[in-house]
C-alpha cells in the first residue's frame, strides 16, 4: 500500500505531465527546425546560379564567369598547387636532369634541350612561353590551340578574313586556319578591337562551357576535326557509344559530337580537346589529331607511315623518329575505366558539396591526391588500398619503361657505331626503321601521364613491344656485321 498522500501523488502526475508537454514542445521545435533546413537546403540547391554579370561568347575571362559560378571559380584558381604523387605531380622539374637517357633519345630535336613535368591548368600558358622550346626554337601559332584560351582570337581573325558573326563555327575554323600558320610570337600578340591581347588565359570557362546554359561542349577545332574522321574509320570504340550509334544508323548528316554525344562522354570529350596524341600538318602547321585510321597506338603509327610524317630525323642513329605529345584520351580508351563508362571528370574533377549544392572540383589534379572522392565513390576498399593498388601498376609500369629505355638507347648507340664503322646506308634501313617503331611506343606511354594506370595491360603491351624491336634493331645489326 502506498504511504504517499493525494496531494504527492497530485504533484508528481503534474511533473510528468509537464515534462511531456515539455518534450513535446522540443520535438516539435526540432522537427520544425529541421523542416525549415531541408526547405532552405532544397532552395539553394535549385537556386545554383546568381546572374551577377551576363555571360557571352567574348567572355573569355574566368573571373567574370566566377561572379556567376563562385564554388567552381574557387576550385579553377586551386589549380595553381604544386603538388606531387609517386610518379608524377605538377611540379616543372627538368625530367633530362632526373633521368639523362632521354637526351639521347631526343637527340636532335627540341625535347633534348628541355623537357619538364607540366604543372597544373593555370601554368599551361606561362610554361609554354618560358620553355627552352619556344624561346630558342621556332614555333608556330598552334601551338596555342592547346595552351590558351584562344577562341577570341580564332574569333576574331575569323572575323577579319571575311566570315560574318552569324556563322560562328566557319569563324572559329577560318581563325583556327590562320593562326596555326603564324609564328607564335606573332600569334601570342595578336590585339582585340581596342588593342588588348586576344590571348590571355590558360584554360578557361569558356573553353568547354556554353555561356548561357553552360553545357559542356567541345570547341577546339582539333578534337572537332579529329571526331569527324574518326567517326568515319573502321575502329571498334566502345568507349564512345554515340560513335557507335551514328554509324550503325543512316547517317544522314554528319557526326556532330555537341549533338550527338552524351553528358557523360562529354565530361571525357572536353578533356580530349588537348590531352591527346597530335601533330602539326604540313607548311602550314594546322593541328591535326591522326585518328583518319583510330585512336590505337598502331593504328596511328599506320596514319603517319601512309602520309609519311615524321618529327624529326635523330641526330644519332639517323632514324626518322615520331615524338608522342600527350595521348591520355587514347590509352584512357583502351582501360576499363572507359569501358566501364567512367569519364575523365569522374576521377579528376569528382563531385564534391557546398551544402545542399553538389558541383564537380575543377582543381583538376591527380585522383590519388583525393582518393576518398574521386576513387571510394564506385570502390569500397579502403583510401589506403586504393591509392597502394595504383602504385603497384605505376611501379611495374615504370619498370619496364627503364628496360624500353634502355634497349632503345642501346640500339641508338649500336646504329651510330655502324655509321662510324662505314655501314651502308641500305644496310641501316632496317635497323632504323625498327628504331622508329621502338621509340614510339616507348614514347607513347612516357608522353602519356598516368604512368599505366588508364590501361595497364595496354601500356605493358606497348612497353614489351618496344624492347622486343629494340632488340630486333640490334639482331639487324650483328647479322649486318657477320656477313
Amino acid at each position: 500500500m502506498s504511504d504517499k498522500t493525494p496531494a504527492q501523488k497530485t504533484a508528481r502526475l503534474s511533473a510528468a505531465y509537464l515534462l511531456t508537454v515539455l518534450a513535446v514542445a522540443a520535438a516539435t521545435v526540432g522537427v520544425m527546425a529541421l523542416w525549415r533546413n531541408i526547405m532552405e537546403r532544397k532552395a539553394e540547391a535549385r537556386q545554383r546560379v546568381f546572374q551577377i554579370v551576363e555571360l557571352s561568347e567574348r567572355t573569355d575571362d574566368p573571373a567574370e564567369w566566377g561572379k556567376n559560378y563562385p564554388r567552381q571559380y574557387d576550385s579553377y584558381r586551386r589549380t595553381v598547387d604544386v603538388e606531387r604523387t609517386r610518379h608524377g605531380g605538377s611540379e616543372a622539374f627538368q625530367k633530362l636532369d632526373a633521368d639523362p637517357r632521354w637526351r639521347i633519345l631526343f637527340q636532335g630535336y627540341a625535347f633534348a634541350v628541355d623537357y619538364r613535368e607540366e604543372r597544373g591548368h593555370a601554368y599551361m600558358l606561362s610554361d609554354q612561353e618560358e620553355t627552352l622550346r619556344v624561346t630558342q626554337f621556332k614555333q608556330p601559332g598552334a601551338c596555342l590551340h592547346c595552351h590558351a584560351s584562344v577562341l577570341p582570337a580564332y574569333r576574331e581573325m575569323g572575323r577579319k578574313a571575311g566570315v560574318a558573326d552569324d556563322r560562328p563555327q566557319e569563324q572559329v575554323m577560318r581563325g583556327f586556319d590562320l593562326v596555326c600558320a603564324m609564328p607564335y610570337a606573332d600569334a601570342r600578340k595578336l590585339p582585340d578591337a581596342h588593342g588588348r591581347p586576344l590571348i590571355r588565359h590558360p584554360v578557361a570557362c569558356i573553353d568547354c562551357h556554353d555561356p548561357f546554359s553552360l553545357q559542356l561542349r567541345v570547341t577546339r577545332p582539333g578534337l572537332l576535326n579529329g571526331l569527324s574522321e574518326l567517326a568515319q574509320a573502321a575502329t571498334p570504340l566502345p568507349h564512345l557509344p554515340s560513335i557507335m550509334r551514328w554509324r550503325s544508323g543512316k547517317r544522314v548528316r554528319p557526326y556532330d559530337v555537341n549533338a550527338d554525344a552524351s553528358r557523360q562522354e562529354l565530361r571525357s570529350l572536353v578533356c580530349a580537346q588537348c590531352h591527346v596524341e597530335y601533330y602539326f600538318k604540313g607548311p602550314e602547321k594546322r593541328v591535326t589529331y591522326p585518328w583518319h585510321k583510330g585512336v590505337r597506338m598502331e593504328e596511328i603509327e599506320a596514319y603517319y607511315d601512309t602520309v609519311g610524317h615524321t618529327d624529326w630525323k635523330h641526330a644519332v642513329s639517323g632514324a626518322n623518329t615520331l615524338k608522342a605529345q600527350h595521348p591520355e584520351f587514347e590509352l584512357w580508351g583502351q582501360g576499363v575505366h572507359a569501358r566501364s563508362g567512367v569519364a575523365c571528370a569522374d576521377c579528376h574533377m569528382p563531385y564534391m558539396r557546398e551544402g545542399a549544392v553538389k558541383v564537380s572540383s575543377h582543381h583538376v589534379r591527380s585522383p590519388l591526391l583525393s582518393a576518398a572522392r574521386a576513387c571510394q565513390t564506385c570502390h569500397k576498399q579502403t583510401e589506403a588500398e586504393l591509392v597502394a593498388r595504383v602504385e603497384d601498376i605505376q611501379n611495374r609500369t615504370a619498370a619496364l619503361m627503364n628496360r624500353a629505355e634502355e634497349a632503345t638507347v642501346a640500339l641508338i648507340r649500336e646504329l651510330a657505331a655502324a655509321q662510324k664503322n662505314g655501314a651502308a646506308e641500305n644496310a641501316l634501313e632496317k635497323p632504323r626503321g625498327l628504331h622508329r617503331q621502338a621509340q614510339w611506343r616507348l614514347d607513347f606511354v612516357a608522353a602519356e601521364n598516368s604512368m599505366g594506370f588508364h590501361a595497364p595491360q595496354e601500356t605493358a603491351r606497348l612497353l614489351a613491344e618496344a624492347i622486343d624491336l629494340a632488340h630486333a634493331g640490334r639482331i639487324a645489326l650483328l647479322e649486318r656485321s657477320a656477313r
